[in-house]
């Protein structure tokens, strides 16, 4: 699959267009996209500044120096322009706005975008964007605010879908929306093949703590306001009222100094986090604006189905067991590991599974001995919330010989669940859940 090409465009400044992009890059990056960014907005660059804690000497090159070279008919290779960032989670690259010397105002200030395209730049720039699908998965552009050349550029020429930032005001929601009607236009008129743009609204900086009437008031503004940028993508029976929380990014001061990046410390957000909501985002993105029917019924799910794309899990199988039955689940773990399982034990309610939220496994194993504790029903509830389909991830409840299975909560009784004895010891029960989830080469 080519690559998908994406601007976040914002028609007032200030919004946290920047911000949004670098920490959705981060993200999807972390999942196991190949993700290149690019800093079009060339009069107030910023993304190399987000970027900073991952760079390990300042961009050399960039797209003015793109632009210079196609002036001088010596336009090179995507990887030139590139700046590598030391992104422990999978590969974020950067195409920053030009090198930082003493002429690079000048050299912005002297563009003319009509003289470059009457002179061939939009073929230069669809032959790169050939290359860029190819190289990499998501390709995110920080376009510059406003009607300019270069927003047109970012929002009509290059983009398979806009994501517009705005606040509650009706300047920046207005403006948003007008600029993604006129991007459909320019694009009816181009001679690339390209088909209507899907949009995502995000409501950005949105503080609905203090003034909750107010809040529920811009609630309803922004939805009668952004609803028929919804209409080629989300789901019929999907409210866009819904879908627009979803899509709020919260304000919390913590975060409104700097450039920073709060996924890198949020790497497990609760719902009253920044970073949660820009997990949901992220998901949006990775899943190319499908599904909106899984997010409106159970968010988790939705962004557990994004992470597991293209990502490989650590183990096939965690048992997680009360202390009560440590000897058993053991037995299991060695059981599951001759048949070819990459299988591992944790106590219920050890801090490394529930306390992080660390999900390193496909498949859960509940070790239920006398009956379950309020550990186990939490674990198996906040893994079933991640979990898309049977197929993909599976809840396996096995039961020690005390168990009695009448008394287990009503969604323990509706699974399948395999039960210990003299004769189901920890090895049968283990070449059952491996025939279960079929691991390769068992």
């Amino acid at each position: 699959m080519d690559g998908t090409v994406i601007t976040f465009y914002s028609y007032k400044g200030g919004v946290g267009r920047s911000f949004t992009l670098a920490n959705v890059a981060i993200l999807l990056a972390r999942w196991g996209h190949r993700v290149l960014t690019i800093d079009w907005d060339l009069e107030a660059p910023g993304l190399h500044q987000y970027f900073a804690p991952l760079l390990t000497t300042p961009p050399a090159t960039g797209l003015v120096d793109l632009v210079d070279d196609f002036t001088t008919g010596a336009v090179r290779a995507t990887e030139h322009y590139v700046t590598h960032l030391n992104a422990a989670d999978g590969v974020v690259d950067l195409i920053a706005a030009g090198r930082k010397d003493g002429e690079y105002a000048r050299r912005v200030q002297n563009t003319d975008w009509t003289a470059l395209y009457e002179r061939g730049f939009a073929d230069v720039l669809e032959d790169l964007r050939k290359d860029w699908t190819t190289d990499y998965d998501f390709v995110l552009i920080d376009s510059r605010t406003g009607w300019a050349d270069i927003a047109s550029i970012c929002t009509a020429h290059l983009p398979d879908r806009l994501v517009l930032v705005f606040t509650a005001n009706e300047q920046s929601i207005s403006g948003a929306v007008d600029v993604a009607n006129r991007a459909n236009e320019v694009r009816d008129r181009m001679p690339y093949d390209r088909p209507k743009l899907r949009v995502l609204p995000v409501l950005s900086r949105f503080d609905s703590r203090v003034e909750y009437r107010r809040a529920e008031q811009w609630y309803q503004t922004c939805t009668d306001l952004t609803t028929p940028l919804f209409s080629n993508w989300l789901v019929k029976h999907v409210p866009p009222a819904l879908m627009l929380r979803h899509l709020t990014l919260p304000y919390v001061s913590y975060w409104s100094f700097g450039e920073q990046l709060p996924v890198l410390e949020e790497v497990m957000p609760s719902t009253d986090q920044i970073a949660y909501a820009l997990e949901t985002v992220a998901a949006i993105v990775a899943h190319r604006f499908d599904r909106s029917d899984l997010l409106a019924d159970n968010r988790d799910a939705y962004v557990a189905a994004a992470q597991g794309q293209a990502r490989t899990f650590e183990l096939d199988m965690l048992v997680s067991s009360p202390r009560s039955a440590e000897r058993v689940a053991a037995e299991l773990v060695t059981a599951l590991e001759r048949c070819g399982m990459r299988a591992r034990r944790s106590v219920s309610g050890d801090i490394d599974f529930l306390g992080t939220k660390r999900d390193t496994a496909r498949h859960l194993c509940l070790l239920i001995d006398d009956k379950v504790s309020r550990w186990q029903t939490a674990e198996a509830e906040w893994f079933l919330r991640r979990t898309l389909v049977a197929g993909d991830r599976r809840l396996f409840p096995v039961l020690t010989p005390l168990t009695n299975a009448t008394p287990l909560p009503g969604f323990l009784r509706n699974i399948r669940r395999f039960e210990m004895s003299s004769l189901r010891s920890p090895t049968r029960v283990a070449e059952q859940l491996c025939d279960e989830v079929a691991v390769e080469g068992v």
